[in-house]
């Protein structure tokens, strides 16, 4: 039998269900659906050449990778590539040859220094290091059971606070751009972030199938807006993800990322959401702290392994 790969044939719409089915199964802690899957593919910025590459095995879908620039970054030269592989698919060479396609893609628009999550597993971690990847930072995924477990209970916002949803807000985009913006260069990672071309950012993250602005919670200080819980769900099987919580640096201390999320989970449960999702830089203390206030527990670990390009 003979893995080939090739790009995610976007028409094909049973092809793209293969694809998102694939990515659940290897990594079940972030949303995967067949629109998110076209969504990222159709919108990404052109600077990123982006690319959706499938390991077909007789007609079935088997490997996933999704390659692009880091082209948010003032940083050139960055790309990443991040492969997955049917748990029940593996040693039959698709993960090394979607490596390989990933790669000379990459290098042919410039790549210098390469980067991939991959998850804390030995096998996972030798594949990397077999291909000349070395280990770097590391990230959690946690889990909150919505629908059995306890919230924290929701309080008032002290004077001078409102909460709202994104669904409310007039100019929700630019709202959230502008927090999106600020809190995510304060964000630990190894490639630095600057969300600058606001269109851009409509595009990728405002119009995603999965962004539930009833359920994205905007906290304002005597009407400015300060900090924000942006919600993902999939509301066919239940599961809400965190996408990002930040708050901006004038308001910082106060609480009122912790506020607004607490709103978030909230509604969401009240909506009949069951599972909570979120992921976090090992590194980043403050947010792990007030993710087990809300009751998330580790289920898996990433590390961000890191290739230079000779």
């Amino acid at each position: 039998m003979t893995v080939i790969v090739r790009d995610l044939r976007s028409t094909d719409r049973s092809e793209v269900e293969g694809f998102a089915r694939v990515r659940h199964l290897a990594l079940p802690y972030i949303l995967w659906t067949a629109d998110a899957v076209l969504h990222r593919l159709a919108r990404s910025h052109p600077d990123a050449r982006f690319r959706s590459l499938v390991a077909e095995e007789d007609g079935e879908v088997i490997g996933t990778a999704q390659v692009q620039l880091a082209n948010d970054s003032p940083d050139p030269g960055q790309g990443m590539l991040n492969i997955y592989v049917h748990p029940e698919r593996t040693r039959r060479g698709a993960g090394a040859l979607l490596v390989r396609a990933a790669e000379e893609h990459l290098r042919a628009h410039g790549a210098t220094r390469l980067f991939s999550w991959v998850l804390d597993a030995p096998g996972n971690r030798a594949f990397a290091e077999r291909h000349g990847y070395a280990a770097g930072r590391s990230a959690h995924f946690l889990r909150l059971d919505l629908a059995g477990g306890t919230l924290p209970p929701r309080s008032s916002p002290p004077p001078g606070v409102e909460l709202r949803s994104a669904a409310d807000l007039a100019d929700g985009p630019r709202l959230l751009f502008a927090l999106d913006a600020e809190t995510m260069q304060d964000e630990p990672s190894d490639v630095a972030t600057e969300f600058t071309d606001y269109e851009n950012w409509v595009e990728e993250s405002w119009k995603h199938p999965l962004l539930d602005r009833e359920l994205t919670t905007v906290a304002f200080v005597e009407g400015r807006p300060a900090a924000f819980s942006m919600a993902y769900t999939d509301a066919s099987t239940g599961r809400y993800a965190t996408a990002m919580t930040g708050t901006a640096r004038a308001f910082r201390g106060r609480g009122l990322a912790k506020l607004a999320k607490n709103d978030s989970l909230h509604r969401a449960r009240a909506a009949g959401l069951t599972e909570a999702y979120t992921g976090n830089d090992t590194g980043n203390g403050p947010m792990l702290a007030i993710n087990k206030w809300f009751g998330y527990e580790i289920c898996a670990t990433e590390v961000r392994y890191v290739r230079e390009l000779g």
